[in-house]
């Protein structure tokens, strides 16, 4: 019988969709270049006027999954400051990501289904057990603005598939 990981549902699982970002960040660079794109005409590009773009698309679903490799860890969230505005930056960006959540030890992440959790302050301020946190306000959220991230890249032009989008894990 195998018993549900809290690591095993969180971890990997960023880890995994980072990675492609990182990918698709790496062809978004080529087909600029090729295409002779200026590269800021992608990295500000919105699917539509009342939605963020692109950078900072990519910049919140690395917070997310920091923010969640924290909260579960019971660590404190790091901050990162918004400030990418370059391909090489945003990938920098995910890896700085990726070696943090590297850096939260699994055992303490095991057993965090019932760990009290609290995310914004004031009015935004929600309170969480684990489990509810991840399965229904980290994931979505970070899944939400990684799709976005490459919706707006197909939207314009990138040849890029669910292939690319999921990965390999």
């Amino acid at each position: 019988m195998t018993t549900f990981s809290m690591y095993s549902a969180s971890i990997p699982v960023f880890k995994q969709i980072l990675n492609s970002l990182h990918a698709i960040l790496e062809k978004a660079e080529a087909h600029a270049a090729d295409k002779k794109i200026d590269p800021a005409a992608l990295l500000q590009c919105r699917l539509f006027p009342d939605m963020l773009p692109f950078t900072r698309q990519i910049q919140i679903a690395c917070d997310f999954a920091k923010g969640a490799a924290a909260r579960l860890g019971g660590q404190e969230v790091p901050s990162y400051e918004d400030k990418e505005v370059t391909f090489a930056e945003l990938k920098a960006r995910i890896v700085k990501t990726l070696d943090y959540i590297n850096s939260v030890p699994q055992a303490q992440i095991e057993g965090s289904e019932g760990r009290a959790i609290t995310t914004g302050s004031g009015e935004k301020t929600k309170h969480f057990v684990g489990q509810t946190y991840l399965f229904h306000y980290a994931l979505p959220h970070f899944y939400f603005h990684a799709t976005t991230a490459y919706d707006i890249l197909r939207h314009n032009g990138l040849e890029i598939g669910k292939k690319d989008f999921i990965g390999s894990y």
